[in-house]
């Protein structure tokens, strides 16, 4: 695994990262975040079921895919917590996500595209590939995070209505694709990391997020400090005393 060549690792980073923001931003559109079951005790009337998501509601009887209430303005009055922190969180996690994907797009161009030795009059505007890799997973980590924690705390909100209520709640589909997506994200994120780990025992200029100095050919090569060279400096600076006959 070199840090020179687009690696097989990095190439399965963005496409699981990809997948990932695919699936919080289907997690985000679907109304499908929890579940209110109405029941009737009258024959000739249907169960009820109210979908939730979290910008729209829709209520529909047994065996009907047709909303009979549809209301498009819900997210405006959404009235439970867990709910009104995904609004913020989920967007959140995908521009962070989204923002991790084009750091590591950068990070193989530059791999793919770039010179091994950068241009010394424009070594100070580079960033390199690790650098662009090792951000990029970090802030994969941290949209899992952002997503994680809200989407688990969903379950537990869940629980706490039906018990205050009825038990008549649900959570629904979409919390299993945030959940999942927040697993790919940290997967994503251990992969960049694998990567730039090996990257590390390369010189620094290769593994640095930035480039600290101008590089040249002798960055890239250092010769060890010797002892003998050392040795020599110490001779240099004792001064010699003649006598004179």
């Amino acid at each position: 695994m070199g840090c020179r060549d687009v690696h097989a690792a990095t190439v399965l980073a963005f496409l699981s990262g990809t997948a990932s923001v695919a699936g919080l931003l289907a997690a985000v559109l679907l109304p499908n975040w929890r579940q209110m079951r109405l029941y009737t005790f009258n024959k000739n009337e249907k169960n009820v079921t109210v979908y939730t998501g979290l910008w729209i509601k829709c209520a529909r009887f047994d065996g009907s895919r047709d909303c009979v209430i549809y209301d498009p303005q819900w997210y405006t009055a959404v009235d439970q917590l867990d709910l009104r922190v995904l609004q913020f969180a989920l967007p959140l996690s995908m521009l962070t996500a989204v923002s991790a994907l084009f750091l590591c797009l950068i990070g193989m161009c530059n791999t793919a595209f770039v010179s091994s030795v950068p241009n010394i009059k424009l070594a100070k505007c580079l960033v390199n590939s690790a650098g662009c890799h090792l951000v990029a997973g970090l802030l994969f980590l941290l949209a899992c995070a952002i997503c994680v924690t809200p989407s688990i705390w969903v379950i537990f909100y869940n629980n706490y209505l039906n018990r205050k209520y009825e038990p008549v709640f649900s959570f629904d589909i979409s919390v299993f694709i945030a959940i999942a997506s927040a697993g790919g994200l940290f997967f994503t994120s251990i992969m960049l990391f694998l990567w730039y780990c090996a990257c590390k025992s390369l010189p620094s200029p290769f593994w640095q997020p930035l480039y600290s100095h101008a590089p040249s050919m002798h960055s890239y090569a250092s010769q060890p400090y010797s002892a003998r060279s050392r040795l020599s400096a110490i001779e240099i600076d004792i001064p010699v005393v003649t006598h004179a006959s």
